[in-house]
């Protein structure tokens, strides 16, 4: 004599029929459908126990109405892609939203890889240097005229030449008297440090920072014998091919600053009237 089998929701025998165990618990075909199966996401009819649900993203649709939104196209063992929750297939979802090969201006598929550069995309293998027609990949390229090119062809076709070390300016550089250096390269004759953001002056076409300048050519105070520089609207006082800094044309007897004062000479010094009077 065999034991009851019961359907675990209705109680009615199971018997001879068909029925689906969940958790370990037998179910009649009505009560599970009732109980577990899912409506479609399209025509809104349960998804029964015998139908084949096909799930994403929470979602359930019968095989039969799992199709593209815009072509009606089955989307059953293919891939797909979503806007706006809805389904489309690849080809339906690229012809309206993928990019397009700034190239050859057909569409760059979902899933394949594309290079992107302001606002452009290229497939990866039409991501090119215009000159050698090489892939560029993620290699360092430099864009010009809407043209892509790898360093190597930039620095041969358009990169100016250093005027010191003759090698191609593919970064920031310097440019003076309509001559191009490296930033690291236009440095004093002098000290050799770095010209470039600071102020400096050439003499017989080479560049000197002030220090050497001044240190070179530039007349010395007869007071203090610091060198005048005179550079920038800097002032100094002249007398008989001696220069003095404003600052230091100054009486020797009492320190009285002489600029625009009469004075008198007294052998090598220079003295307001006063001094010389009372003198």
């Amino acid at each position: 004599m065999t034991e009851p089998y019961d359907c675990t929701e209705c109680k009615e025998s199971l018997f001879g029929l068909k029925y689906i165990l969940k958790e370990n618990n037998p179910y009649c075909v009505k009560c599970y459908d009732d109980l577990f199966s899912n409506n479609c996401e399209v025509c809104q009819k349960l998804i029964g126990c015998t139908s084949k649900d096909l799930s994403y993203k929470g979602r359930h649709w019968h095989s039969e109405c799992f199709l593209c939104i815009t072509c009606s196209q089955s989307l059953v063992e293919r891939p797909f892609a979503t806007k706006d929750d809805l389904l489309m297939c690849v080809e339906c979802y690229s012809s309206e939203y993928s990019s397009k090969c700034h190239s050859c201006l057909k569409t760059i598929m979902p899933g394949s890889r594309k290079m992107e550069h302001k606002g452009n995309s290229w497939h990866k293998n039409c991501f090119t240097c215009n000159r050698c027609q090489q892939p560029i990949g993620t290699r360092s390229f430099i864009q010009k005229d809407a043209n892509n090119y790898c360093m190597p062809c930039y620095e041969i076709q358009f990169a100016p030449q250093c005027v010191t070390c003759k090698k191609p300016i593919t970064t920031v550089g310097v440019n003076y008297r309509d001559q191009p250096w490296h930033r690291e390269c236009f440095v004093c004759i002098g000290c050799k440090q770095q010209l470039a953001g600071q102020r400096f002056t050439s003499r017989d076409d080479f560049a000197y920072c002030l220090d050497c300048f001044c240190n070179l050519f530039a007349k010395k105070c007869a007071h203090c014998t610091a060198p005048i520089s005179g550079i920038g609207g800097t002032k100094y006082i002249s007398f008989e091919q001696r220069q003095w800094h404003t600052d230091c044309f100054n009486c020797k007897a009492c320190s009285a600053s002489l600029v625009g004062r009469g004075f008198l000479t007294c052998k090598d010094d220079i003295l307001c009237p006063e001094c010389v009077t009372d003198s």
